[in-house]
């Protein structure tokens, strides 16, 4: 592959994440399902949002969390994704500007406001999501930036985005631009019941213009049907160049082809913390760290242990964007 002048442009939902702590009771009374993203109205994002307890507010979205931590790794990144022109379009604007990030798609005049997602996060650290994607849904073929897919080495596609059709015509717009090119497309999967209500379509993406795939163990499942992980990882490797699977403390399977053509598969241990906080981001960081070395030439190996580095520091607290320098953490492991 010939340079690029950015590593990763990432398209997605950008989303305002607003946080807060809740007890099982909690979910249960409101019929969300522990662990799983619920999208939601407006009605119901404001009744929601009246019942929680205090809040952190920071911008987010899965691709922007990714370009977030490839920015902290020292990694140059672009995003493409759709906000209103108001309060909270004005802030995700100004924090992923100042993150170094390229973000220049034109914000909504008119509709609905800025996505914002609602997280609850019980006291084993597991994160609950219900989402308002809000202009989130206007994003079209049109607002994808041939220009910036074809100065990227990767262009990144958040699965959570699939929801709206003209959605899914912006990715395989992008994705024609980037091959094209002559440039990769990765995709995380981000979330079994978004797999499970486009499975047909999320396959024929997966099959026909995806190169490097992201997901944890149920959402890989889900796109195979099948409750066998080994069963689920044989199939990808027919699909992809390169899959990156999550499982939580168990760590990372990572399947590929090294230099002589023969199929690898790595298992990457997690990186231990004191106490989990908050999982929300974890695979966000993961492919963050995984993207900056496989940008860089690294093995799958060193990449997965990338990713496992970056996911450790976002679950050691609250908020799905790093606290600490990625960049002087990847210095201080040894692995580059």
């Amino acid at each position: 592959m010939t340079s690029a002048p950015l590593d990763v442009v990432g398209i997605g939902n950008p989303i305002v994440d607003v946080i807060a702590h809740a007890d099982e009771r909690f979910l249960a009374d409101e019929n969300l399902a522990k662990g799983a993203m619920t999208l939601i109205d407006a009605a119901r994002a404001q009744a929601l949002y009246a019942k929680m307890g205090p809040a952190v507010e920071s911008s987010g979205g899965s691709a922007a969390n990714t370009m977030a931590g490839l920015a902290s790794l020292g990694g140059k990144g672009g995003y493409i994704g759709k906000v209103r022109d108001d309060i909270l379009g004005d802030v995700f604007r100004h924090d992923i500007a100042a993150s170094g990030i390229r973000f220049e798609t034109l914000p909504a005049a008119s509709g609905p406001g800025t996505a914002r997602c609602l997280i609850l996060v019980t006291p084993d650290g597991q994160r609950t999501m219900a989402t308002y994607l809000g202009a989130c849904v206007e994003l079209g073929p049109e607002d994808i930036d041939s220009g910036l897919i074809e100065a990227a080495q990767i262009t990144y596609l958040e699965g959570y985005l699939f929801d709206p059709p003209r959605a899914q015509e912006a990715f395989r717009t992008a994705a024609r631009i980037a091959h094209g090119a002559g440039r990769r497309v990765a995709l995380s999967l981000s979330d079994p019941f978004c797999v499970a209500r486009h499975r047909a379509a999320f396959r024929e993406l997966v099959m026909g213009e995806v190169d490097i795939l992201f997901a944890n163990e149920a959402e890989i499942c889900s796109l195979y049907e099948t409750g066998d992980f080994a069963q689920a990882a044989a199939a990808v490797r027919f699909h992809v160049d390169i899959a990156a699977l999550t499982r939580s403390a168990h760590g990372s399977v990572v399947l590929g082809q090294g230099v002589d053509g023969q199929n690898e598969a790595h298992d990457v241990p997690a990186v231990p913390v004191d106490r989990v906080a908050d999982t929300t981001g974890a695979g966000d960081l993961y492919a963050a760290g995984f993207l900056f070395g496989l940008t860089r030439g690294l093995k799958l190996p060193t990449c997965g242990a990338l990713g496992s580095l970056c996911a450790a520091e976002i679950i050691s607290h609250v908020g799905a964007r790093p606290e600490a320098s990625l960049y002087e953490l990847v210095m201080a492991s040894g692995y580059i």
